[in-house]
């Protein structure tokens, strides 16, 4: 292999080159029993079989922290029976622990219980390779066998646990032995904790202390000045629980995280910390060859009965939607853990374990009966009540869509009265108040300007161009979607429809532009033109005339073969009666046919590789003759290669004969396969102008 770059047939490496440990002091020596040609990781007890498990644990399961918890849950899930450790504890010799130190809770609140065990005749030293293997293969750092178990047995149970250096605990004046009080920090107390950081503390803050100073702060982080070393000979085990909320508070405020006020924060199990205890003595006498003072310091003042919760049979079924049978959910809940403590037809009473701090309510002893039972076995289905989709909800989609395009042209959305006068409603639609086209009116309107559902939102966008013109804003341009209310055939029918309204300034008055320029037919024109073809609306024709009195100058608006909608300059007059100075343009289309029409999908054409070739064309051609008519000649004579057609000049006077117009297009010719030559295009462009003089009669202007 290669190490640092440089092939090499073998080398001697230190753990830490061989990516098994943190230790880098030196080559890894292996003991004198260890068998030649025998692979390494064999060796180490590792094989390829060997398996770690990356868990995320939610919150609300603090006992999913520990191996233990999740072999229960694994117990749960499968129906196995849980199996922990045997724990027998080793003769207990010497004096009691209450006679090597006593335990004084000052603040029960944040902390319900203390356990102290004192261990003697320690040999510290490192710890056997299956510990430390243990411990690396989950990211912690072996330091000695006494904190390696300490950190072993709270990966194992959940419970963090924290040894002192008994020797460095002190006493009172004339005092035995020492006091061991858990306690609130004092105003401005430090504490040099194990990372050899200097904390300032405050009194909210729990600590750990002897009679003189502290010596750990509770939950968290061992103090330097207590901390095991290779000369500690008599060791003080501590394992006890702390109120989440306080050591969550503490851990934040002084930014320090550890394994422990991981698992303190989400809540320890009150039960647990004897056990744990007993379980470090344990490997303590194994692996450090200490002995055990008799007994054990527990102070216990938060010590309550078990918690019990009522399960309702009837209950799961109506939450779950099927029935599970009485067998099923007391084989679950035993499963967990729980203890059946009554049971009757209607349901049953359990215990809830000391470890299951999330279980506070009936509706989650439901959920733990789903979530034994195969949360994939409960069939989906609408909750009652409730209405499941709607085709609407695409068509919303859509008109949101709509809106947002509009806005990005600089049109302000507006929201007018459902509810107008029958006035203004007469004024605006055409035909309206003629038999089969009648005005829907209320029976009992509250005013006479609201006795009729609107039949158009034109009358909404003028009545909004009024309201700003008499507070002297008369530059606007704004669009409405909402619904229409006529009577048509006996029948009152709902539609969809879109106005849009412009009047004034087309833009804000600038040094270097003309700040007169008004809006005209030709800008409304052009906004519905780039609305449809972003919408994904091909084929918008603007068919000239009509006979709607509102207005002075009208267009219909034409999609294949259907009209969609109207546009045109309100007349003057009516204007006037709106206060609006300047000409209003208005359009109005059928909703309901765009969204029918529309095809929001889209094609893609690669950027053009040859260069264009562009030929105008002027002529003159009747006053009469249309934009689309010129181009519907043109593309009529299907000419090759032909990309654009764009006017770029009309000219009406000096020259030109009455009722006629000059017209001036380029076209624009490309071949997307190869550069086209000026005989291909000139034959091209003939053959257009050939079309137009035969089609519309046009003279084409020279030079």
């Amino acid at each position: 292999g290669k190490l640092r770059g440089v092939e090499s047939q073998g080398m001697l490496c230190s753990a830490k080159e061989l990516l098994i440990s943190e230790d880098a002091e030196g080559l890894m020596i292996l003991p004198a029993d260890a068998q030649v040609g025998q692979p390494l990781a064999e060796h180490l007890g590792r094989s390829a079989g060997d398996v770690v498990y990356d868990l995320e644990v939610t919150p609300n399961r603090p006992d999913w922290n520990s191996v233990m918890g999740i072999a229960r849950e694994i117990a749960a899930l499968t129906g196995q029976t849980l199996r922990v450790p045997q724990l027998t504890m080793p003769a207990e010799t010497g004096k009691a622990a209450s006679e090597w130190v006593d335990v004084r809770i000052e603040a029960p609140v944040l902390c319900p219980r203390y356990t102290a065990r004192v261990a003697t005749e320690v040999k510290v030293g490192p710890s056997p390779a299956w510990l430390r293997q243990r411990l690396e293969s989950v990211g912690l750092r072996s330091i000695s066998n006494v904190v390696d178990i300490t950190n072993f047995v709270m990966l194992e149970t959940g419970q963090p646990l924290h040894a002192f250096d008994y020797r460095l605990l002190e006493s009172a004046a004339g005092a035995a032995k020492p006091v061991i009080v858990v306690r609130t920090a004092q105003v401005e107390e430090k504490l040099t904790t194990l990372d050899n950081q200097v904390r300032a503390l405050t009194p909210e803050m729990l600590l750990i202390a002897d009679e003189k100073k502290g010596v750990a702060l509770a939950g968290i982080m061992g103090g330097l000045n207590s901390e095991i070393r290779n000369e500690t000979t008599e060791v003080l085990i501590e394992s006890a629980t702390f109120k989440a909320q306080n050591i969550r508070a503490t851990s934040k405020r002084l930014e320090l995280r550890t394994d422990a006020s991981y698992r303190f924060e989400r809540g320890a199990d009150l039960e647990m910390a004897d056990w744990a205890s007993r379980r470090a003595a344990t490997l303590l006498v194994e692996l450090a060859g200490a002995k055990l003072a008799s007994g054990v310091v527990d102070v216990y003042p938060g010590k309550t009965a078990a918690g019990q919760l009522a399960l309702r049979f009837k209950r799961v079924e109506e939450v779950l939607g099927i029935v599970v049978s009485t067998p099923e959910i007391i084989g679950y809940l035993q499963h967990l853990g729980l203890r059946i403590m009554e049971q009757t037809e209607a349901g049953c009473t359990v215990e809830i374990p000391s470890h299951r701090l999330d279980l506070k309510r009936e509706i989650d002893l439901i959920e733990e009966v789903a979530r034994l039972y195969g949360v994939n076995r409960i069939p989906s289905s609408a909750p009652r009540g409730v209405v499941g989709s709607n085709e609407f909800d695409a068509i919303f989609d859509e008109l949101t869509q709509a809106r947002r395009l509009l806005a990005a042209m600089g049109l302000n959305e507006i929201q007018s009265q459902t509810l107008v006068s029958a006035g203004a409603a007469r004024q605006v639609v055409e035909n309206i108040g003629t038999p089969g086209n009648e005005l829907v009116l209320l029976e009992n309107p509250l005013s006479s300007d609201m006795d009729a559902l609107r039949p158009s939102l034109i009358t909404g966008a003028l009545a909004c161009l009024s309201h700003n013109a008499r507070h002297k804003t008369h530059d606007a341009a704004v669009f409405e979607i909402g619904r229409v209310f006529v009577h048509e055939n006996g029948k009152r029918l709902e539609r969809r429809k879109l106005a849009l309204a412009l009047t004034g300034a087309r833009s804000l008055a600038f040094w270097e532009q003309d700040s007169g320029a008004r809006y005209d037919v030709f800008d409304l024109k052009g906004i519905l033109e780039e609305f449809f073809e972003q919408y994904g609306l091909r084929g918008l024709q603007v068919v000239q005339g009509g006979t709607n009195p509102l207005f002075v100058e009208q267009a219909r608006l034409v999609l294949g073969k259907k009209e969609i909608g109207v546009m045109g300059q309100i007349q003057p007059a009516v204007a006037r009666h709106y206060d609006v100075r300047d000409p209003v343009l208005v359009a109005e289309l059928d909703m309901d046919l765009l969204l029918a029409f529309r095809n929001a999908s889209r094609s893609v054409k690669p950027l053009p590789v040859f260069p264009a070739v562009k030929r105008d064309i002027a002529m003159l051609v009747s006053e009469t003759i249309t934009h689309d008519q010129v181009v519907d000649a043109v593309k009529k004579q299907k000419p090759r290669f032909l990309e654009t057609v764009e006017v770029f000049d009309i000219f009406r006077g000096k020259g030109i004969a009455e009722g006629q117009k000059s017209i001036a297009y380029s076209l624009t010719y490309r071949n997307p396969e190869k550069t086209l030559t000026d005989t291909e295009v000139n034959s091209v462009h003939e053959q257009v102008v050939t079309g137009l003089k035969t089609a519309l009669g046009a003279t084409i202007r020279e030079g």
